[in-house]
This record gives structure tokens, C-alpha cells and sequence, in this order.
């Protein structure tokens, strides 16, 4: 398993923006490099990307919460 850890303190989204479906579910194969969500800080957002591929096993914070750099944002299985 590899965990997708927070790079940085901020507001985290599963969503581009409020009216679009999230980048990935629970459940969905991932790409090593693919965009999982949105960190907000100060209306500047940066991605976070997937360090593995395999399947989105759970996101482990919720769309909107703060999250502070190495909190463990999703875990994927990897293969």
C-alpha cells in the first residue's frame, strides 16, 4: 500500500470545482502522476498527484477538510 500524504497545509478538494464529479473514487484505478485532488492555500491551488499505481483504496480526509503537510490524504494499493 502507498499513502498520498499531504505536501502542504491547506483546504483539501476531490473536485476541480463545486459543479464537476470528483478526479477519482473510492474504489477507481489510479496512475502513478494522476491528480487525486486540490490543496487550497490563499485561492492558489495545487495538485496532488498519486505517488503509485494501483486502486484508490480511501480517501482518509474529507472534501473540505484542512489537512497540514504529511497527513495522509488517500490510500492506493498498488498493482
Amino acid at each position: 500500500m502507498a499513502e498520498i500524504q499531504s505536501p502542504m497545509p491547506g483546504v483539501f478538494y476531490r473536485r476541480p470545482s463545486p459543479d464537476k464529479d470528483p478526479f477519482v473514487q473510492d474504489g477507481d484505478p489510479v496512475e502513478a502522476d494522476q491528480v487525486i485532488g486540490l490543496i487550497e492555500v490563499m485561492k492558489q491551488f495545487s495538485e496532488v498527484r498519486s505517488d503509485a499505481a494501483g486502486t484508490l483504496q480511501a480517501f482518509e480526509v474529507e472534501d473540505g477538510d484542512m489537512v497540514n503537510p504529511g497527513d495522509v490524504i488517500a490510500v492506493v494499493t498498488e498493482g
